[in-house]
């Protein structure tokens, strides 16, 4: 299979990790930018590839990680494949792109205009159960410093000046 590829990016070495993906040209907000591909699988067979994508993670850290995306409530796609161009999208608590996922298919879009040269991102969403294992690096002005659901950030700031206030 061929990597996926869109005329609007390319793939660089990151500032927010390791390698991330770039405009190749100027991106108007709500642009379908790229399709996050891969298998799908069932959730059972999902949990069982992240345990040893993070347990490869947690002996080599520059051995990715885990490149698992919910699709839906019985399904996700494992996109740890060479031909996933979309994987290399990293995180950011101030991202340029989101997620919209309809008729099986996991789309990067545009939240904003993009410019050229800028790197590409989106929150990642994860769960506040662990956090803690999951320090964001993406260094904008927004960033809370885990990788989280903004819908999680009112609880991190309040577990975090709790955290503080005992020291």
């Amino acid at each position: 299979m061929k990597p996926t590829t869109s005329p609007h990016i390319r793939v660089a070495r990151s500032k927010i990790h390791s390698t991330g993906v770039y405009a190749k040209k100027g991106i108007r907000k709500g642009t379908k930018i790229i399709e996050y591909v891969g298998e799908k699988l069932t959730k059972k067979e999902s949990d069982k590839r992240a345990d040893v994508a993070l347990d490869k993670h947690a002996k080599d850290k520059n051995n990715g990680a885990v490149y698992i995306f919910e699709l839906n409530k019985k399904y996700d796609i494992d996109g740890d494949f060479y031909f996933n161009t979309a994987k290399f999208i990293n995180h950011s608590c101030n991202p340029n792109c989101d997620v919209e996922i309809s008729n099986d298919k996991i789309w990067i879009i545009a939240l904003r205009q993009i410019k050229k040269g800028e790197e590409l991102s989106y929150n990642y969403g994860y769960d506040y159960e662990d956090y803690e294992d999951h320090v964001c690096h993406c260094g904008s002005d927004k960033c809370v410093g885990y990788i989280l659901s903004e819908d999680h950030w009112p609880k991190l700031k309040r577990s975090l000046a709790r955290k503080k206030k005992k020291r």
